[in-house]
């Protein structure tokens, strides 16, 4: 209407102040120090992890704070992941402005919902997730036919959706963190004797994760059970501002040396 002349645009009331991105506090977690900094080593560099241990040790806790470690995404980042955004079913919402996507499937998501598709290509959670984190717990319950379908984007971060009417490209740049069991029942190696599997059903469960894709994740984490002690430890473990300043620092040094990632 404004171009036609039938009307006029008002000015804005008002300037959009910068929201502030609230992220879930890693010093929530108690305990496992060495995972803090598996993940502070896979935010620096880019890289993909995995972590392995019994439930209840707190693989998705930390998997949740894993976006807060990350650094402050740049206007052309967040201006790709809106964009990406808006084409999901839930379209972009303001507040989330430059926050890092965290996407989090369920295990019986299809292909089609993992990487997109369709009669009408659309985005799938791994381009949602496009300059953020995908996390995917309890990794061998994925179909395995879906699980291969991520090889390709880990390495060259994008997904090529071809139909019969129509071509789409869609980035996926995204940082993978899943988690897994270590057997079946979930208590493999645990000192007080609770697994029962035989080692072929071991085995088994774990070969459900082929090569080629654990290829592709550079760290491979064991997430034991935290002592009580630690967990009744007055002291406060590090806040997510504290690591996300280091990884920050990190990121710089490698940009300065080789202009990108260490993963890349």
């Amino acid at each position: 209407a404004h171009l036609t002349g039938i009307g006029q645009l008002q000015a804005p009331a008002r300037t959009l102040s910068p929201v502030a991105v609230d992220y879930a506090e890693l010093d929530e977690v108690k305990g496992q120090a060495h995972v803090k900094r598996a993940l502070e080593v896979a935010a620096a560099g880019g890289h993909s992890v995995l972590m392995i241990g019994p439930p209840g040790t707190g693989k998705s806790m930390l998997a949740a704070r894993f976006p807060g470690l990350l650094p402050e995404m740049s206007e052309n980042e967040a201006l790709e992941s809106a964009a990406i955004q808006s084409l999901g079913s839930a379209g972009f919402r303001v507040e989330h402005w430059k926050r890092r996507p965290y996407r989090a499937p369920h295990h019986s998501a299809s292909s089609v919902a993992l990487v997109g598709g369709g009669s009408d290509p659309r985005p799938g959670e791994i381009s949602l997730a496009h300059n953020g984190v995908l996390f995917l717990d309890e990794l061998p319950e994925f179909d395995r036919t879906v699980l291969e379908v991520l090889r390709e984007p880990l390495e060259s971060g994008h997904i090529v959706l071809s139909r019969a009417a129509r071509q789409a490209e869609y980035p996926a740049r995204f940082q993978l963190v899943a988690a897994m069991n270590p057997c079946p029942c979930g208590h493999f190696g645990d000192p007080r004797g609770r697994c029962r599997c035989p080692p072929e059903r071991t085995a088994a469960y774990r070969g459900r994760i082929s090569g080629p894709l654990l290829d592709r994740i550079d760290l491979h984490v064991e997430v034991g059970r935290v002592a009580l002690e630690e967990i009744a430890a007055t002291e406060l473990p590090e806040r997510s501002a504290v690591v996300a300043a280091r990884v920050a620092e990190a990121r710089s040094l490698q940009r300065s040396r080789q202009a990108r990632t260490n993963a890349r």
